[in-house]
């Protein structure tokens, strides 16, 4: 089954994000051994992001409180159960 939010298809859940934002999620979260430079610079343009669209975070918030309401099964956490340790019995020790 395909998913398309709008006319883009979204395959993996960094397709989804992406498309949610607007922008690369990288652009948010950074990556691993970035400079400071492109780190600052990734910044400017967050900085730049939120300026012209100053509703952005709010907006956000409001698309994951709906998906949250709508999907509660997403939080359904079960624990797994560990199997238990087997002892192993020593020459002359009783397990």
């Amino acid at each position: 089954m395909r998913t398309y939010i709008g006319r883009q298809q979204a395959i993996s859940a960094e397709d989804f994000a992406e498309l949610a934002l607007g922008t690369p999620v990288e652009l948010w979260l950074g990556v691993e051994g970035e400079s400071d430079e492109e780190r600052a610079a990734r910044e400017d343009a967050a900085r730049d992001i939120l300026a012209d669209n100053p509703e952005m975070p709010d907006d956000l918030i409001r698309i994951a409180a709906q998906v949250i309401e709508e999907n509660p099964d997403l939080f359904d956490v079960v624990p797994l159960v560990r199997p238990a340790r087997r002892r192993v019995a020593r020459k002359g020790v009783a397990a």
